[in-house]
């Protein structure tokens, strides 16, 4: 089965505003006269970010998290697993997932990067680029922001995967009280408690909640608390400023990778390297921040700050590559400190509506990084010690500017300059391994939003893109120094609604140079290194849909198609990037009673990767293609209380939810490089709001 056609991505982009003409409905204005609703002013709610969606010339999406509660609500997959465009993989059911925009950091096969990560509108990310996905806790969001690309400009992201923002409730969009439990296989549990007030002119918001899970795979079990809030005071009617407060507390078990014959013989299956134990993944962190927002009538200014504190202790596997120690146990403490400013101004230019928005955001951080030797998960003797700075500097602005009734251009620049410093505090046989880069570009974006009808938009743009590396690439990396990632993205798309069809649709070609790439040495499946690919392209569909059909039922879906591949590389060509599906859909068809069933919902879901596709760079070995389909219902009775139930793989069928990727496979070894997806599942949710 092919997807990937050029004809399908112009079949589908024709069709949809035209699908809808006739359906579209015309209504008359209407004046509603009543109180007005107090709100926060730093921090808008999801009909305002829907109304900002509607600026942008390019693919954007928000994840209401009042959907995602429709079932269990643990980890990225489950909260942006049906978000146009985003590639959400758990690996053996945990928190940590791969998160992939556009193929942005698909072979990282750990932590995350090639993404800005946001709680807020403030970054999440440390200041070399990485982050943790157990830093964000689903529980205590509201609503989730999607920039796809350089969408995400207003934010001052370069990299190619854009921006996903977390927003958390204040006291002026929470309950007063809202306690919310989920429970099912394997020991999984999360219990979450939440309050929110307004008292005058401050409010507050409070989350806070615990999580456990054994885990569908041996040697994997989870746990967590979190603590995440935000207290705002307004000043006056257009000046607010707010605190935030996020803890974190995870301790995470590392289940093994398997070779294709354990992960069909027993995928719950996990190997442990003798004396090693088992590997592990503990983050400490703590964060605060402010944002003060000083809003006129035509112009908006925001200012924040923020800290964030890191412990990391992880025992992995203890390995001699190429004359140098690497991973063990990594025993890492950092700081990362931020500033943002972001002005928006809307007014005429030209005599034209006009909407200009700049902003600057300079981040800095610090690690102390070292390394031991792994005794039985234990530190043993110290083989790495490293002092490490990263420095950040963005500025950018972009332009909106209203040509005519239905045309808006968008214009964008930005500069971003970063500095990556590693200075060897133990040199040992191997020599100084000190590394000390800097790096720079200025990106333009330019594009057009043409509104083809009230309900129907048409959108296209052209954007470069740029990321330097993270420390995690740097000091593994096979040559001594690495470049920065940059590329070309051209973007053609559009969205829309109407009566019985929601869309949302971009088709994209990106040219990159010196992609970031990880693979694993040829001596070991157990440990990546990162190179710069000369010249990469990732083309690719994304496809998000929403159908309100006959006899009550609701058709969602989320279907990503890509089409990765180096370019006339020396060694393996035009071959296809390895470790990503082909293509991807996900999708749930739900029965939503009426009347007598009011609030009601039950029905079928599926996740089905139709193709194999290649783990290796040689296109040697493959992972296997699925079919998953669970069950989902539930029912929100009354304004208090609500629950659902839910099924997923009820095939129990084998199959890796995410791989590592290799240079080539080879016969004489089994390359475990599988991680393999949960069996079948059940869990049970109950939610109380007053």
């Amino acid at each position: 089965m092919h997807f990937v056609r050029k004809p399908l991505y112009i079949l589908v982009l024709s069709t949809l505003p035209l699908s809808v003409q006739a359906e579209h409905l015309s209504l008359p204005d209407i004046e509603v006269i009543g109180k007005h609703e107090p709100a926060s002013i730093t921090q808008p709610g999801i009909d305002a970010a829907r109304l900002k969606i509607e600026k942008t010339a390019g693919g954007v999406t928000i994840v209401d998290i009042e959907k995602v509660k429709e079932g269990r609500n643990s980890n990225f997959a489950d909260t942006l697993g049906l978000a146009t465009g985003v590639l959400a993989q758990s690996r053996f059911g945990a928190e940590e997932t791969r998160l992939s925009i556009r193929g942005s950091g698909v072979q990282r096969t750990f932590h995350g990067r090639g993404i800005k990560l946001m709680q807020d509108g403030i970054a999440v990310n440390l200041a070399d680029g990485s982050f943790d996905f157990s830093a964000i806790d689903p529980m205590a969001t509201s609503y989730v922001e999607v920039y796809r690309g350089a969408n995400a400009l207003q934010y001052g992201a370069s990299n190619l995967g854009g921006a996903v923002n977390f927003i958390s409730h204040t006291g002026y969009t929470a309950p007063a009280l809202e306690v919310r439990s989920e429970g099912g296989s394997y020991g999984y549990h999360r219990l979450g408690i939440a309050t929110g007030r307004v008292i005058g002119d401050a409010d507050y918001y409070l989350s806070a909640s615990t999580y456990h899970s054994d885990s569908f795979r041996d040697n994997a079990q989870q746990s967590a608390d979190r603590l995440t809030g935000n207290v705002g005071y307004k000043i006056n009617n257009d000046i607010e400023t707010r605190f935030y407060l996020g803890y974190i507390n995870n301790d995470s078990q590392l289940s093994s990778n398997l070779s294709k014959a354990q992960l069909k013989d027993n995928p719950k299956q996990a190997t442990l390297s003798t004396g090693q134990g088992i590997n592990e993944r503990d983050v400490n962190l703590w964060r605060i921040a402010n944002k003060t927002t000083f809003a006129f009538d035509h112009t908006k200014l925001e200012l924040g700050a923020f800290y964030s504190q890191k412990s990391l202790f992880h025992p992995i596997i203890d390995l001699f590559v190429f004359g140098n120690d690497t991973l063990g146990v990594i025993d890492q403490e950092s700081d990362d400190y931020g500033l943002t400013a972001k002005l928006t101004h809307q007014g005429k230019l030209f005599g034209l509506n006009n909407e200009f928005i700049a902003g600057i955001s300079p981040t800095y951080g610090k690690i102390d990084a070292k390394n031991y030797r792994n005794v039985n998960a234990h530190r043993g003797a110290l083989v790495n010690d490293f002092d490490q700075t990263a420095t950040n500097f963005e500025a950018f602005f972009e332009d909106r500017l209203q040509a005519t009734d239905r045309l808006t251009v968008v214009a964008g620049l930005q500069y971003a300059r970063a500095g990556r410093e590693s200075k060897d505090q133990l040199i040992t046989a191997t020599g100084n391994q000190s590394v000390d880069e800097s790096y720079a570009q200025t990106s333009p974006k330019l594009g057009i939003l043409y509104q083809l009808q009230p309900q129907v938009q048409l959108f296209s743009n052209i954007s470069r893109s740029f990321e330097p590396p993270s420390f995690g690439e740097l000091n593994n990396a096979v040559a001594p120094t690495l470049k920065a990632q940059s590329g070309t993205t051209f973007e053609v798309g559009t969205r829309g609604n109407s009566e019985h069809v929601d869309w949302d649709v971009a088709v994209y070609h990106a040219r990159l140079h010196n992609e970031l790439l990880q693979v694993a040495p040829a001596i070991s499946t157990l440990a990546t290194q990162t190179v710069n690919a000369d010249k990469t392209v990732h083309t690719g569909l994304e496809f998000g849909m929403t159908a309100r059909l006959p006899m009550h039922l609701e058709w969602r879906h989320s279907m990503l198609i890509n089409n990765f591949k180096l370019k006339n590389d020396q060694t393996y060509g035009s071959n296809r990037l390895p470790g990503i599906q082909r293509s991807l859909l996900r999708a749930e068809l739900m029965y939503r009673g009426n009347h007598l069933l009011h609030g009601l919902y039950f029905g079928p879901t599926i996740e089905w990767s139709p193709q194999a596709y290649n783990v290796d760079f040689a296109d040697t070995l493959d992972a296997d293609k699925y079919f998953l389909w669970g069950l989902k219902a539930g029912q929100k009775v009354n304004a208090n209380w609500s629950w659902f139930l839910e099924g997923r793989n009820l095939a129990n069928q084998k199959y890796a939810a995410t791989t590592g990727v290799i240079r080539a496979a080879n016969a004489t070894r089994s390359d475990a490089v599988f991680s393999p997806g949960d069996g079948r599942t059940a869990y049970l949710g109950v939610q109380w709001n007053y």
